[in-house]
């Protein structure tokens, strides 16, 4: 079986403000990281458009009604200082949904070993009744929870490894044993959560790092946190919030990660689905914004999940 990687022009239609980092330019980053000879044998499909109900496996129905009434026809609209909706969003959300769903499908059904869903805008700030943090719907929860709803996967772990705690994902299953959270992150850092004491039901589990950490201290917290929690665990499924913002070069975080320590991390991760979930993976982009970090990044971890 092949890696499949889920993408679709639509996500570059997702405008934002001059100088925003999160740019229709990250896509274009990822889209020419993987025309590499290297990716050839990379199965690529687009994105289906899904139904809106897709985004209540993590957020109540209001919410998303509430989104949808708000969209621009014309122009923008700004949620938060941070977090703007044009003309192109909800299409891009729509397929954002309809990507980490067909990439779960794919890899449950055992059509494929595993996925990486290049998408935007990102979603694991998304709490279940607040866009913000560049996110509306928090993609890796809905991802989750219809491997569990379509597939009757017991227990999901999600792994995080973006350089900013991803708030929305631990807030909404902080009380669901039945999915792992597991984070590497900056501290201090936006959004301000995730502390090492923030444990959920005993399903989260927290690794913050200082600015100016780098590789030695991230493998150190997979091996002596993350990857031990994992294998206790057991996961069905593991999903992954790829963010590459961690990498030396981007303007949004203190961290020192490169290249190498994606596909290491990547590597742990897929031996641990090895034995314990049939090997089954689904990426899904995040954040990561200086357009070099990004491409080459992503290339590490894609080359990885390829098994090369």
């Amino acid at each position: 079986m092949s890696t499949l990687y889920v993408s679709h022009p639509a996500f570059a239609d997702h405008l934002t403000p001059p100088g925003h980092p999160e740019r229709p330019e990250r896509m274009r980053a990822v889209e020419q990281a993987l025309e590499a000879e290297t990716f050839q044998a990379l199965a690529r499909i687009e994105a289906p458009l899904a139904e809106a109900a897709v985004a209540t496996l993590a957020h109540p129905e209001a919410f998303v009604e509430a989104l949808d009434r708000i969209r621009p026809r014309e122009g923008s609209v700004r949620i938060d200082g941070d977090t703007v909706m044009s003309v192109g969003t909800w299409e891009a959300l729509l397929r954002g949904l309809g990507a980490v769903t067909h990439a779960v499908d794919e890899v449950m059904g055992g059509r494929a070993q595993n996925a990486f869903c290049g998408i935007r805008p990102p979603g694991h700030h998304a709490e279940q009744t607040t866009a913000m943090g560049f996110c509306f719907f928090n993609f890796v929860v809905c991802a989750a929870r219809h491997a569990q709803k379509k597939f009757g996967a017991q227990k999901v772990a999600i792994v995080d490894f973006d350089v900013h705690h991803g708030n929305g994902t631990q807030a909404i299953v902080w009380d669901d044993p039945s999915i792992m959270y597991a984070s590497t992150h900056q501290m201090p850092l936006f959004p301000g959560t995730g502390a090492r004491s923030e444990t959920g039901v005993g399903n989260i589990v927290n690794c913050p790092m200082r600015a100016g950490d780098g590789g030695d201290k991230f493998r150190e917290a997979f091996d002596d946190a993350i990857i031990p929690s994992l294998k206790t665990f057991s996961p069905d499924l593991i999903v992954i919030s790829a963010g590459f913002d961690a990498h030396k070069r981007d303007p949004l975080g203190g961290l020192w990660l490169v290249e190498e320590d994606y596909s290491w991390m990547t590597k742990r991760l897929m031996e641990v689905a090895d034995s314990h979930a049939g090997g089954r993976v689904v990426s899904v982009l995040e954040g990561g914004y200086d357009l070099q970090g990004l491409g080459q990044s992503t290339a590490a971890h894609v080359r990885a999940l390829m098994r090369g």
